[in-house]
């Protein structure tokens, strides 16, 4: 409703502006309860009443009317407002919304979906059956057209350029997708060269170049002459170039075409607007504002229109009114007075009135005011009104106004039709003389870097397709594309290698066969790189023990490789050897377990691993660059009896030796070999139970300053006594120097 106030007066009959203010009260109350008939009588009754009309009354009553649906009287309503003061466009909202409503495209928009109804989006020309269009699969998912410069965006989505959303989400410029770009020029030549020059054209259009946009439009109309979005484009032209004739002939051809096309009637307002057509302007803007009612922009033009076609600033209609129409109007200005001393609820207020007084009303100006206010115009009105409001497209039958607020409550009706009004496409196959397969073969979707077809494909920000393990494989060499070298730190740093979603599904719609062979091929490089015996990757770094943890830093690309080839498997175990000096790797070494992985964003890791058992090498050799190895695994012998009870009693002896040497240690050293080992283990009941022998005796092998030599020779150990009596001796030599370094500082201090 209008939010001008409107002050008290005072109400013939009464001696107060209370019953007034109240009954102003009850009808706002009405109206934002959505009970519109209501409101609508209760303003027409205070109108009725007042010796002058007031123009925010005339308002709420339009505003009522316009709810109700009874837009003649609204009409008359406004009028009598215009007649009291020029109405600005803000001020016609309802009445806008109510043509809006009432000229009958709520029934075709409900119906658009049924079979027959025009369509709810512009059609593609595609077949009825989806799944067996090849256009479908190469079609945008957000202009539901063929794709045009494909972009694939990092979720894995393909789209036309033009149809990203600029923003944030894509922080890194995505450029047009090589491998769908150029299967798209060999299946759709000619459709590819519509796009092209559609595309010329809003470019040169961007760059307010109108008459080579012309051209490159007229070219491209000449290859389709029916397609939807190049006739709007060519219109918009020529609202440009002021050839406004032109553009309602391009205009209306969409609208007769897709008459459900929000775009098509707002750009044939505009060409009506040039030729100064404002009644058939006001038409479009209504279906404009009828297909979506939430376009601010569309509704405020409209509103617009309305003020100059149906209220002027000059008007002058009315002014002097003929003895009968002055009879009638009195009339029926004296039963709506009747009316509100009734409703007031006293006689007596009514029969106060001086006659004289009520007689002078319809002497002066405010008489015809009134003439509209009461509805004694509702013929003309309604002729008016009928003349701007749209037809049904198929049907000449104009709508009839309803009587009731069934339409008043569409507003907020859930299910409009979306705005798809973006430059609709109509072009078909045969339209562009291509045929509806696609010749798809093995080179269209080779991976540049294995040769083979690709599995797994990713695209990069500059276009490019992979299969993911290759380009995972180059980016742990360098940070750039293996092609354009162009920088790919973004990408290496998110590492969101997500599969190019239509690359894949052609490949598994097409290329069936030769998929199955690659997948069958990755399957058995994948099972032989889980083989634990044959060929397991071995890391060449340092000494690793059996349940003792073991961090590494991986930057190297070759051991990059390797750590990733471990997690995809599955088995995330890799083998733990030193160099050795000809024989390239340590004859024995420890297999490590994965526990966790963290990457940074130049590619290099932190890898999370603790050491589970030992293993002999049998033989070795490389495999892109790491090396691997055959091995078997090595446990302790157990022993039983006698030897059993003096094991015991020799792993108990040691362990106690190997935590006072511990204790014995200065507190800086403690706190570096805890934060690096962790805690010593405690002591098993059983020293036999863990086939690689006692976890507290690893990690004190670990923590023992020993040289790697020795390390790599108690690690090859099968005995545990000997294992047990190695530690044993060197806990000895240790404390024997550590104690003759101590009598060395003391001496020293005291000879001080």
């Amino acid at each position: 409703m209008s939010p001008e106030p409107v002050p008290p007066p005072q109400c013939p009959g009464c001696d107060r502006g209370e019953p007034f203010a109240q009954r102003l009260e009850k009808g706002d109350e009405a109206f934002r309860a959505g009970d519109y008939e209501t409101a609508a009588e209760l303003f027409r009754s205070l109108l009725a009443g007042l010796a002058q009309p007031e123009r925010g009354l005339c308002l709420r009553l339009g505003d009522a009317l316009a709810r109700a649906g009874r837009l003649p009287e609204a009409l008359g309503a406004f009028r009598g407002a215009a007649r009291l003061g020029a109405l600005r466009p803000e001020e016609l909202g309802e009445l806008a919304g109510g043509l809006a409503r009432a000229d009958g495209l709520r029934e075709w928009r409900l119906s658009a979906g049924k079979p027959g109804c025009a369509p709810e989006a512009p059609s593609e020309g595609r077949p009825a059956s989806a799944a067996a269009a090849p256009r479908d699969l190469l079609g945008c998912p957000r202009c539901r057209r063929l794709l045009h410069k494909p972009v694939t965006l990092p979720c894995g989505l393909t789209v036309c350029k033009r149809c990203v959303e600029p923003g944030p989400a894509w922080p890194q410029a995505r450029r047009v997708n090589v491998v769908l770009s150029g299967l798209l020029e060999k299946c759709f030549p000619a459709e590819c060269r519509l796009r092209r020059l559609a595309g010329q054209a809003r470019g040169l259009q961007r760059q307010q170049q109108p008459e080579a946009a012309l051209l490159r439009c007229n070219q491209a109309l000449d290859l389709a002459p029916d397609d939807n979005s190049l006739l709007l484009l060519r219109a918009e032209l020529y609202l440009t170039v002021k050839n406004y004739e032109q553009a309602l002939q391009d205009a209306d051809a969409v609208c007769q075409s897709e008459p459900l096309l929000t775009k098509g009637h707002h750009v044939k307002a505009q060409a009506l607007s040039g030729l100064g057509r404002s009644k058939e302007v006001l038409k479009e803007f209504l279906y404009c504002l009828a297909l979506n009612p939430e376009c601010n922009s569309v509704k405020k033009e409209a509103q617009k229109v309305m003020c100059e076609v149906l209220f002027p600033a000059l008007e002058n209609v009315h002014q002097n009114l003929t003895s009968s129409s002055q009879s009638k109007l009195q009339a029926q200005c004296q039963s709506h007075a009747n009316t509100q001393s009734t409703l007031e609820g006293g006689g007596d207020a009514g029969s106060s009135e001086n006659p004289s007084e009520k007689s002078d009303v319809f002497r002066n100006a405010s008489s015809s005011v009134l003439y509209f206010i009461l509805g004694l115009y509702f013929e003309e009105d309604k002729q008016t009104l009928e003349s701007i409001l749209p037809v049904a497209p198929s049907s000449g039958l104009k709508r009839q106004f309803p009587n009731d607020t069934e339409e008043a409550h569409d507003l907020n009706t859930p299910g409009k039709i979306p705005k798809k009004d973006c430059s609709p496409q109509r072009t078909t196959d045969s339209e562009t003389g291509e045929g509806q397969g696609l010749s798809i073969d093995v080179t269209d979707f080779e991976c540049a870097l294995c040769m083979r077809l690709l599995f797994e494909p990713v695209t990069t920000p500059c276009g490019h397709t992979f299969c993911l393990k290759c380009l995972e494989h180059c980016l742990d060499h360098a940070p750039h594309c293996p092609l354009c070298k162009d920088k790919l730190s973004e990408l290496l740093a998110s590492r969101n290698f997500n599969i190019t979603v239509l690359a894949e599904e052609l490949i598994f719609r097409y290329l069936s066969d030769e998929l199955s062979d690659r997948k069958r091929i990755y399957d058995e490089e994948m099972t032989e790189l889980s083989n634990l015996t044959r060929d397991v990757p071995i890391f060449v770094c340092a000494m690793a023990f059996p349940t003792v943890p073991c961090p590494l830093h991986v930057f190297e690309p070759r051991y990059r490789l390797m750590i990733r080839r471990c997690m995809e498997t599955g088995t995330k175990r890799f083998g733990m050897c030193l160099s050795a000096e000809h024989a390239g790797i340590s004859e024995y070494g420890c297999m490590l377990e994965i526990k966790d992985v963290r990457t940074f964003p130049d590619g290099s890791s932190v890898v999370d691993a603790i050491g589970i058992s030992r293993f002999r090498v049998l033989s070795h050799r490389h495999r892109d660059g790491y090396n691997t190895a055959d091995i078997e695994y090595i446990e302790d012998q157990k022993v039983e009896g006698p030897e059993h009870e003096e094991l015991t009693t020799l792993h108990d002896s040691v362990y106690q030796q190997s935590v006072s040497w511990f204790a014995s240690l200065q507190d800086h050293m403690k706190e570096q070999i805890l934060s690096h080992f962790g805690l010593m283990p405690d002591r098993e009941p059983e020293p036999q139970s863990n086939p690689s022998g006692p976890a507290w005796s690893w990690w004190i092998l670990a923590v023992l300053p020993l040289e790697r030599k020795a390390q790599l020779a108690i690690l090859a150990m099968t005995s545990l006594k000997e294992r047990l009596l190695a530690i044993r001796r060197i806990l000895v030599i240790i404390t024997r120097k550590m104690n003759s370094r101590q009598e060395l500082a003391n001496t020293r201090e005291r000879n001080n």
